[in-house]
């Protein structure tokens, strides 16, 4: 398992309460379950609509492994116009 740097943006940190934290994953779907399984279920809501950057380029396959020490931003969906 990989110790992976977790960054939250907008809604997605104000329902993990923190900007940053390390998290330890194979894959993006285990990270995700991990943090909801820490953070609770508002953070769950946030992440199954949160697009993923893996090391800055879009991830589209939550099965995929994880780089280790990889860092993993987490964007939630952005309003406005």
């Amino acid at each position: 398992m990989s110790v992976l740097t977790v960054r939250y943006f907008a809604g997605a940190r104000a329902a993990a309460g923190v900007s940053t934290e390390t998290a330890s994953a194979v894959t993006l779907d285990e990270l995700v379950q991990s943090l909801t399984d820490q953070h609770g279920e508002r953070l769950g809501v946030v992440l199954k609509a949160a697009s993923f950057l893996i090391d800055g380029l879009a991830c589209h396959d939550r099965g995929a492994a994880l780089p280790v020490g990889a860092t993993v931003d987490v964007l939630p969906p952005f309003a406005g116009g």
